[in-house]
């Protein structure tokens, strides 16, 4: 009954209170368990020395959590990399790094991007540089990684993070879920495109005119947006009209509007993110190719996406990406026959499409390793060894070169211990770069003296797309460090793609 009285006094109001004396609150007079009467113990221990006490300081910065896809454990890069830089110069260096035609680049830049490593430090440099290599992906076509490091992120927490994820949805496919939350809480987004098209995406037809009607009695969106939107709530009304002017710059909720009134918009001339669109069943099976080989020359998809996509079915006609692929499914049949004159018949014709098409690396990647053992001899077996090269198995194909100098040096490369390359200024750059124990040049130790490990990784990325450019002791210098900092697989590849693949 103690607890029935106690509440009954606090809740009382005050003035009923006041009318009684203190004995009759109990709370008041019960001496607490354990104590004496009289005994106060809400009074802190006396301390029985004047020193004072152990204080525990911990930085408010290192509570943030590393955001990422890829753990450290994986990557081997560690999760400060990019603590000690200024994000001013992150963002330029990420921005700047060239990793056309050097697969081994791109998948040194995925593992910068996409690795679980704290921001560095700064007012609100921790939302910088996760918008930052959400662009930086978008740039390379990779909208999926994209979209997955910020659903980890939160997409939600923020109008800039939602902005960015509404728009890798729209382009993926699953606006969905973007829909959903946005007309779950409004104040995500103020284009009000946007939230039109997700009103009326959960069937509220009516709401999403009386936005429309107020949008434009306030002129609060363009003209050219106001018709786009109203031809999308009222395709009844302008079935006879003419197509709507193309803009020279959508963005992917404009992308995907004009498809929906019927005008799709080709992702040729758009940036390279667009291209991830054409890769959904509702696209036909000629812009699904034409965007799976876009996007893996960056590496935005993986070889197996490729192959599925080539392999759909028969080719329509001739020409173009239709000869590519009729010679892929001719020599993917003649790899499963196991036949080596089949073999030596359609490797060199897919090859050569292949690698007119800048898709040389991924070709290898998914049939090197069934071209292993295989008899051949001549221009086959040369194509044979190129392609175990530049596949992910490429030390293994050292021990199997055919005969001739340039075989040699490309098997000796494979292993770390290239061997002297005799008059030719390309391979003596890669040479130096192998010929010593592995140290760090002058130039980027720098970096690593000031902790910056990341803008490091960066400035070799650059110089080594410079030393491919023809300046060649910057190749030597990118590839020094590279294998001064552990990274000797991304070394070697790249200097074996310097040799086989035609510089971009």
């Amino acid at each position: 009954m103690r607890i029935k009285a106690t509440l009954a006094a606090v809740f009382l109001p005050l003035a009923a209170i006041a009318q009684e004396p203190l004995s009759a609150i109990d709370w008041l007079t019960i001496p607490p368990a354990g104590g004496r009467a009289g005994q106060i113990l809400l009074e802190p221990p006396v301390t029985e020395s004047g020193s004072g006490p152990k204080i525990t300081v911990t930085p408010l910065e290192t509570l943030e959590r590393p955001i990422g896809l890829v753990p450290t454990h994986v990557t081997g890069l560690p999760v400060e990399m990019w603590r000690a830089s200024a994000i001013e110069d992150v963002i330029r260096a990420m921005n700047a790094a060239d990793v056309s035609r050097t697969p081994a680049m791109q998948t040194l830049l995925y593992t910068l991007l996409l690795a679980e490593t704290l921001p560095p430090l700064g007012s609100d440099a921790a939302e910088q540089f996760l918008l930052a290599r959400l662009q930086r992906l978008f740039d390379l076509g990779a909208v999926e990684p994209a979209q997955a490091m910020i659903d980890t992120a939160g997409p939600e927490t923020a109008p800039e993070r939602f902005a960015v994820w509404f728009d890798a949805t729209l382009l993926s496919g699953d606006e969905t879920f973007s829909c959903a939350a946005l007309n779950r809480s409004p104040h995500l987004s103020q284009d009000y495109a946007a939230r039109m098209f997700c009103t009326l995406r959960k069937g509220d037809w009516s709401a999403a005119a009386v936005m429309l009607d107020a949008a434009r009695a306030l002129n609060l969106m363009p003209q050219d947006e106001l018709f786009l939107v109203d031809r999308f709530l009222n395709p009844d009304l302008y079935e006879f009209a003419p197509p709507l002017p193309v803009p020279s710059a959508p963005d992917p909720l404009t992308f995907r509007l004009f498809e929906a009134i019927g005008e799709p918009l080709p992702t040729a001339p758009l940036p390279r993110r667009f291209s991830v669109a054409d890769l959904r069943d509702v696209v036909g099976w000629k812009a699904q190719l034409e965007a799976a080989e876009r996007l893996a020359r960056t590496g935005a998809i993986s070889p197996n996406r490729l192959l599925g996509v080539y392999t759909d079915r028969l080719p329509a006609a001739s020409g173009g990406v239709w000869d590519r692929v009729e010679a892929i499914q001719r020599f993917d049949t003649a790899l499963g026959s196991r036949s080596a004159d089949a073999v030596a018949k359609t490797l060199p014709a897919a090859w050569n499409v292949m690698r007119n098409a800048g898709l040389e690396v991924p070709f290898s990647t998914l049939f090197a390793d069934q071209l292993a053992g295989l008899p051949l001899t001549g221009v086959p077996q040369r194509l044979a060894f190129y392609m175990r090269l530049l596949s992910p198995d490429y030390e293994a194909a050292a021990t199997d070169a055919p005969d001739g100098a340039d075989m040699e040096f490309l098997a000796g490369l494979a292993q770390g211990t290239p061997s002297a390359p005799g008059g030719d200024t390309t391979r003596q750059a890669i040479f130096d770069g192998f010929a010593n124990p592995p140290t760090t040049p002058p130039s980027l130790q720098r970096y690593l003296d000031g902790g910056r490990l990341g803008e490091a990784i960066l400035q070799a990325i650059k110089l080594f797309h410079s030393g491919r450019k023809g300046n060649l002791d910057d190749l030597t210098v990118a590839l020094q460090f590279l294998r001064s900092v552990g990274l000797e697989d991304t070394a070697r590849r790249a200097a074996i793609q310097s040799l086989l693949l035609r510089a971009g």
